[in-house]
């Protein structure tokens, strides 16, 4: 009898402590695989990471207020959702990294589709596009990759401006990287490079803050699009976000948020987009 209650007590035991193992593993695996847009609507809140560092993408005006046509875009969605919007300042080379330490919702910050990133985030459709190109001095004679042998160039770290030169540059070039954009432009600005590895509106704001430096593009690397990054597997959050790009793009929305801030309409490659 003895016998019999001891090996009781103890497959009783055993049962409680493997139940105490799996419930936590259950918990976390529950945690896991929350699904992100319902928390988004639960907190009546969308954080959104945005570079204010690289007009007219991302920006502040005269009075601090954040503004740019990423800005606008954020707005423009948070209005949709009908949630309240909160701007997670951001760098380039931070956009991921505030994903996947839920830092941000999502990134709407002239972020490229790039085969790299989407093995760790998610994308919704292109919203816009960027041009990577090689901007100079308009007395600079740079017609192609070959001519920046011997030359220094900057770019700004971890951008797809940065990967893109990285791949052309001849022996013998000097690369000079930044952590952000402002910093980049400060650098080309105060003359430590006259080569810059970005996107054509970056260029008309140094020659806004230096005029003398006449900066133009020499040569398109590649034409990139850009969409709303968003973390893996998250597929009710990728609809809703495709949703309201396709929405935006046929009404005009999203149109007249790019050609405000760039003076310019979006490129066919995006608009075939709208639903």
């Amino acid at each position: 009898m003895t016998s019999s209650l001891s090996l009781s007590l103890k497959r009783r035991g055993a049962l409680l402590s493997a139940l105490a193992l799996a419930l936590p593993l259950a918990f976390a695996s529950a945690s896991a695989h929350a699904d992100q847009l319902d928390t988004i609507t639960a907190a009546k809140k969308i954080r959104v990471a945005i570079d204010l560092a690289v007009p007219p993408y991302g920006l502040k005006d005269e009075k601090l207020n954040a503004t740019g046509s990423d800005v606008e875009t954020a707005r423009l969605l948070a209005k949709s959702l009908g949630l309240e919007l909160e701007i997670v300042p951001t760098t380039g080379a931070n956009r991921i990294p505030f994903l996947q330490t839920d830092k941000a919702d999502i990134v709407i910050s002239s972020m490229s589709v790039t085969p790299e990133r989407e093995k760790v985030v998610d994308f919704s459709v292109p919203y816009a596009a960027i041009l990577a190109v090689v901007g100079a001095p308009k007395s600079m004679n740079i017609a192609g990759p070959a001519d920046l042998a011997g030359k220094k160039v900057i770019a700004t770290r971890g951008t797809t401006n940065d990967q893109e030169v990285t791949k052309i540059l001849p022996a013998g070039t000097q690369i000079v990287r930044f952590d952000d954009d402002a910093t980049s432009i400060t650098a080309v600005v105060s003359g430590q490079a006259d080569i810059f590895a970005t996107a054509p509106p970056l260029l008309k704001t140094i020659n806004e803050k230096n005029p003398a430096k006449q900066m133009e593009p020499k040569f398109t690397m590649k034409v990139n699009m850009l969409a709303i990054g968003m973390r893996k597997n998250e597929p009710r959050l990728k609809a809703k976000l495709d949703e309201f790009v396709k929405a935006q793009l046929k009404s005009g929305e999203l149109n007249n948020i790019y050609k405000k801030f760039h003076g310019a309409d979006l490129p066919a490659d995006v608009t075939r987009n709208a639903g």
